[in-house]
């Protein structure tokens, strides 16, 4: 027995929802972008941004947080478009960047933004090793730190 069962009302997505949802999926994946790693602790978002200018992008990076934004300024008010796949459409990206990690350039090249990353790790961070001296098992070592001796 095949029955089909009509959502109730309540149940069926408004035009608005659909919309909206459609929306969200698109912003999520336009403009296309990649994220490779080049080397050792360096990284580089590319994104497809063609029709766009330098001056209509704006990069910023804020408490690791890489803003990168995108906003026609001149738009072809002369041209009568007959058929439009070319996306240029307004973008805001946000990328979340780990901890000592610094856009060191970004630049423009065929339809192409490379954001440039790299990974610096402060000295301090670093494992660093430690050596072992030699001697016997009685030998007292080296005194790295040590407190005042108290007065008899």
């Amino acid at each position: 027995m095949n029955v089909k069962r009509k959502p109730a009302k309540a149940e069926r997505p408004t035009s608005k929802m659909r919309a909206l949802f459609r929306e969200a999926a698109r912003d999520s994946s336009y403009p296309p972008y990649n994220i490779a790693k080049v080397g050792q602790d360096k990284y580089r978002i590319t994104m497809a941004v063609a029709g766009f200018t330098a001056d209509d992008l704006d990069l910023t990076v804020h408490e690791n947080m890489l803003t990168v934004k995108g906003q026609l300024k001149e738009q072809d008010k002369d041209v009568e478009y007959l058929h439009r796949g070319i996306g240029q459409r307004a973008f805001e990206h946000r990328f979340q960047l780990a901890d000592h990690v610094k856009v060191v350039s970004a630049g423009l090249d065929n339809g192409l933004l490379n954001v440039e990353l790299e990974r610096v790790v402060p000295e301090t961070m670093k494992p660093r090793k430690i050596e072992i001296g030699a001697g016997s098992a009685g030998e007292r070592g080296k005194v790295i730190e040590a407190r005042p001796a108290a007065a008899a």
